[in-house]
């Protein structure tokens, strides 16, 4: 339980590095050419990947693939969600509800066993 933990914590960490480095220069970089976009977008996604491919490593050692890929995309929306309503200050939309129930349920169907065998 507890690798499985401190992947999700690094992996948490990581998305909040990797929405910034995807999206965060649509409010704060609009106004600069694309190539000093992506410049930037670059060095956040260094500080992604510290903490990515270690959390992928740790993660691999109690969960398969499958599992890393949605916990990763559980991860993805619970980061995305708030950075879309509070930092680029876009409204709520129903399709974020859907695509919840549409994880949630990719979840159950890839951890159902997991934590049985523990």
């Amino acid at each position: 339980m507890y690798k499985f933990i401190i992947t999700a914590s690094m992996l948490a960490c990581s998305n909040v590095f990797m929405t910034f480095a995807w999206y965060g220069h649509l409010k704060n970089l609009s106004s600069k050419p694309w190539i000093v976009a992506a410049l930037v977008s670059w060095g956040i996604a260094l500080f992604e990947y510290l903490l990515q491919v270690p959390a992928n490593r740790i993660g691999h050692q109690v969960m398969n693939l499958g599992q890393l890929k949605i916990l990763q995309e559980i991860i993805t929306l619970t980061v995305f969600v708030p950075f879309c309503l509070f930092y680029m200050k876009e409204g709520f939309k129903k399709d974020y509800l859907w695509a919840a129930l549409c994880i949630m349920a990719a979840a159950f169907f890839m951890f159902r066993g997991l934590f049985a065998k523990a």
